[in-house]
C-alpha cells in the first residue's frame, strides 16, 4: 500500500493506493502556508486514522509538489505522521518521461506524472488537461515524447478575477447554467464560465490536433473537470485519479 500526495496551490491531494485499480481512498486538505509542520503531520494522522489504516502495512510515501516553500514542512509531516520517508517527484527521480522542451528541469512535477499515467493508460498522440488552480494542457505526441503545452488561468481564478473588478458583480456558484443565453446576470455569468471554458478547450483541443497532423485521444483531471467536461463538443475522457495513477507507477520504477 502507498500512500501517495500532490501538493497543489489550493488542496492537497491524499491518495492511498494498493493498485491503479484499487484505491482505497481520496481525500483533500486545503494547502495553508502557514502551517506547521506538525499541523500537518495532525491532519494526515486524523484522515488515516479515519480510514482505519495500519500503517505497518504502508509500503512507502511518494508525492509530488507545486509549492517548493512547504515541500520540505510536508515531507516532515509525513515522516512524524507514518514514519516513512517521503520520495519527493523531481531531479533524481526516475519518471521514463522523454520530455522535448527547451528546459526539461522547468516542467511541474504534478505535469510530470499526469504524463507518466496518461502514456501507459491511453494511446498517443494525446492531450491531458488538468482543471486545477490554473488550467493546464499537456501535449504528448505519437512517439510518447511530452512535446509542451499551454497554461491559462484557472476557472476560480478567473471568477475570482471578475467578481473582484467589478462593482455589480456577486459571487456565484458552479452549477450548470439552465441555458447557453442568459436571462440575468448570475446566468449570464455562469453561461460565460462554463461555456466559455468549455469552448476554450474545443477550441484549443482543435488546434493542436491541426498541428500534430491527426487525432488526438484527450484526457481531463482536475478538482473541476466534471464541471466543464460535459459541456465540451469534444470528446473528452474524465480520469479523477490520473495523478494518483502516476505517482504510484513512479514509485514503483524507483523501487524496482
Amino acid at each position: 500500500m502507498i500512500l501517495a500526495l500532490d501538493i497543489g496551490n489550493t488542496n492537497i491531494v491524499i491518495g492511498y493506493l494498493e493498485s491503479e485499480d484499487n484505491i482505497v481512498f481520496v481525500e483533500r486538505l486545503s494547502t495553508d502556508l502557514t502551517k506547521t509542520s506538525l499541523e500537518y503531520a495532525i491532519s494526515f494522522k486524523n484522515v488515516l486514522e479515519m480510514y482505519h489504516v495500519d500503517i505497518s502495512k504502508m509500503e512507502g510515501v511518494i508525492l509530488s509538489s507545486v509549492v517548493p516553500p512547504i515541500t520540505q514542512r510536508i515531507c516532515q509531516a509525513v515522516k512524524t505522521a507514518t514514519g516513512h520517508e517521503a520520495m519527493v517527484v523531481g531531479p533524481g527521480v526516475k519518471n521514463g518521461l522523454h520530455i522535448k522542451m527547451d528546459n526539461p528541469a522547468q516542467l511541474g512535477s504534478d505535469r510530470v506524472v499526469c504524463a507518466v499515467a496518461g502514456i501507459r493508460d491511453y494511446p498517443a498522440p494525446l492531450i491531458i488537461i488538468d482543471l486545477g488552480t490554473a488550467t493546464t494542457v499537456e501535449v504528448v505526441d505519437a512517439e510518447k515524447s511530452y512535446i509542451g503545452g499551454m497554461i491559462l488561468p484557472g476557472i476560480n481564478a478567473s471568477l475570482e478575477a471578475l467578481v473582484s473588478h467589478t462593482s455589480q458583480l456577486s459571487k456565484i456558484g458552479l452549477d450548470s447554467p439552465r441555458r447557453l443565453i442568459g436571462k440575468n446576470t448570475t446566468e449570464c455569468m455562469k453561461s460565460g464560465i462554463i461555456y466559455g471554458n468549455a469552448s476554450c478547450l474545443d477550441g484549443l483541443i482543435d488546434r493542436i490536433q491541426e498541428e500534430l497532423g491527426q487525432p488526438a485521444t484527450v484526457v481531463a483531471t482536475g478538482g473541476l473537470a466534471s464541471v466543464i467536461v460535459p459541456h465540451c463538443r469534444h470528446s473528452i475522457i474524465i480520469d479523477d485519479a490520473l495523478l494518483l495513477k502516476g505517482l504510484l507507477l513512479i514509485y514503483r520504477r524507483n523501487r524496482e
